[in-house]
C-alpha cells in the first residue's frame, strides 16, 4: 500500500479580494482561531476541575462560557475558507499559533481561575479590536461584523468573570 501523501486538490475559493488581502485575512483569522480553541480548553478545564462553597455557580457560568467560546469556533474557520483561505488542521496547529498560555496546574483556586479567564477573554478581545483594523483595511464588512459580535461576546464574559470574582461589600454599598 503506497502511505506517500498526495498533494491535496485546490481549495480555491471565488473570491473579490485580493491575494494579499486573503493571506492577511486568514493568517489573522487563524491566529484568533488558535486562541479561541485554547480559550475554550481552558474554559473546560478549569469548568471540570473547579472547586468550593460556588461550585455550582462556577461551574455552570464556565460551561455557559466555554460552549459559546466553542460556537465561534466553526464561524471563524468558515469565514477563512470563505474568503479563500484554509484554516487550522490539527491540535499541533493550534499549538504552533497560540498566543494564550495552557494552565496545566494539577489546582488552581476558583479565584484564580476566573482572574486567568477574565484575563485571556480580555486579550482576545484586545487582539480581535486590532484585526479589526486589517479588516477595514482590506474592506472585508463581513469578517468585522463577525468580530464585532465576537467582542461583544468577549466582553461579557469578561463582565461576568469579574462579577463572579468580586467579594461582598458587608455594608451593603
Amino acid at each position: 500500500m503506497n502511505t506517500a501523501a498526495k498533494p491535496a486538490p485546490r481549495l480555491d475559493t471565488p473570491t473579490d479580494l485580493g491575494a494579499n488581502a486573503t493571506k492577511d485575512l486568514a493568517g489573522a483569522l487563524n491566529a484568533l482561531l488558535a486562541d479561541t480553541f485554547a480559550l475554550y480548553m481552558k474554559t473546560k478545564n478549569f469548568h471540570w476541575h473547579i472547586s468550593g462553597p460556588h461550585f455550582r455557580d462556577y461551574h455552570l457560568l464556565l460551561d455557559e462560557q466555554a460552549n459559546q467560546i466553542f460556537a465561534t469556533t466553526d464561524v471563524i474557520a468558515e469565514r477563512v475558507r470563505k474568503i479563500g483561505g484554509t484554516t487550522l488542521r490539527s491540535i499541533g496547529d493550534i499549538s504552533r499559533r497560540q498566543q494564550l498560555a495552557d494552565n496545566d496546574a494539577p489546582y488552581a483556586d476558583p479565584q484564580d481561575m476566573l482572574a486567568e479567564l477574565r484575563e485571556d477573554n480580555q486579550r482576545v478581545t484586545a487582539d480581535m479590536r486590532e484585526a479589526h483594523d486589517l479588516w477595514d483595511e482590506h474592506n472585508d464588512v463581513a469578517t468585522a461584523s463577525l468580530l464585532e459580535v465576537f467582542i461583544d461576546e468577549a466582553e461579557k464574559r469578561v463582565w461576568f468573570l469579574y462579577e463572579a470574582s468580586r467579594k461582598g461589600d458587608p455594608t451593603g454599598h
